[in-house]
């Protein structure tokens, strides 16, 4: 029971948890205004799996709480290349478009706010990406994260379709 026990912290290793966003959420009732919060927090391992949570709560750090646990129960894997990610694609949400483009080793992670936070969590070290639409950061967390999970390496595609990886490429 004890091996058991130590297995299973070791499998929950270091997860890289970033928030992405803060909401304030005012409902006006009879005796005034009552605040609520709300926090989108992604999770990863930096090893290519990653997952978003949407969490709710009267008090903030209650709200990173439930952000956090629902991100992992969201946590998917991810193709990623040891330099870059294996394809350019886009990904889309609602209005919300984030493209994602491989970049060459030492151009770092060229994106902003909610898009950098996923990547990052997910272990990307090189991409270019341009958010193209809403700006909302809901919207581009669940884009991007259907991009990545929609992403195929040459093996992948290989396998599918009964074929070599150097028949694929050439």
């Amino acid at each position: 029971m004890a091996d058991f026990k130590r297995s299973k912290s070791e499998s929950t290793e270091e997860l890289i948890e970033k928030i992405v966003f803060i909401n304030r959420v005012a409902k006006v009732v009879k005796g005034g205004r009552s605040f609520s919060f709300s926090a989108i927090v992604v999770v990863g391992d930096g090893k290519g799996k990653v997952g978003y949570g949407l969490g709710k709560a009267n008090q903030v750090p209650d709200a990173i709480r439930k952000g956090v646990e629902r991100a992992k129960k969201d946590m998917s894997s991810v193709s990623i290349t040891s330099i870059s990610i294996p394809h350019q694609v886009t990904g889309r949400y609602g209005a919300g478009k984030v493209l994602l483009k491989p970049a060459s080793e030492g151009t770092g992670v060229i994106a902003g706010g909610p898009v950098r936070a996923v990547l990052e969590a997910a272990g990307v070290n090189n991409v270019l990406t341009k958010c193209l639409g809403s700006h909302n950061p809901h919207n581009m967390v669940k884009a991007t994260l259907e991009g990545l999970r929609s992403l195929r390496t040459a093996e992948a595609y290989a396998r599918l379709r009964g074929k070599t990886v150097e028949e694929i490429l050439s």
